[in-house]
């Protein structure tokens, strides 16, 4: 059996893929959202930096919004099925001292992966989120495993 192809992901990207991959991404504020759609066996993830585009300058992938749109497409595009989906969300943690209102990110961009989930119904069947460590993981697309590793706490 080949050795699964290798990936890196870096902030503001998306990768979906049918072929196995070995997709890994590193974590701070910032929230990957993996999904995996369990008939075809394929999946996809993204990494993004902030919660939603405002409508101003480009609409990138590194909001929200935007990255699960076009992942969503992505994995259209390779036949996948939102009713075949599952979702697993990482990341979101607050990597600064101020974490609160507006500087909230990590929790903006946890919340926002969630209520696209709900509103989508793709159902997410695990989640690592918050919290002051960053996240290292592995994102497996042919399988839709998730290995996790989480880095040392930030200092107060």
């Amino acid at each position: 059996m080949p050795k699964p192809l290798r990936h890196f992901l870096l902030p503001a990207t998306i990768f979906a893929s049918r072929e196995e991959y070995l997709v890994t991404t590193v974590l701070g504020s910032c929230v990957a959202l993996c999904l995996w759609d369990k008939r075809l066996m394929a999946g996809g993830i993204n990494h993004f930096m902030l919660p939603a585009w405002t409508g101003e300058g480009e609409s990138s992938a590194k909001y929200g919004d935007i990255a699960i749109e076009r992942l969503l497409g992505m994995l259209a595009d390779l036949g996948c099925r939102k009713e075949n989906l599952v979702a697993k969300i990482f990341g979101g943690s607050s990597m600064i001292n101020e974490n609160s209102g507006a500087y909230a990110i990590g929790d903006r961009n946890m919340e926002l992966a969630e209520q696209l989930m709900r509103q989508y119904g793709i159902p997410v069947v695990a989640s690592e989120t918050g919290g002051c460590s960053g996240r290292r993981i592995i994102f497996n697309t042919r399988t839709g495993d998730v290995y996790m590793k989480k880095s040392a706490k930030r200092s107060k």
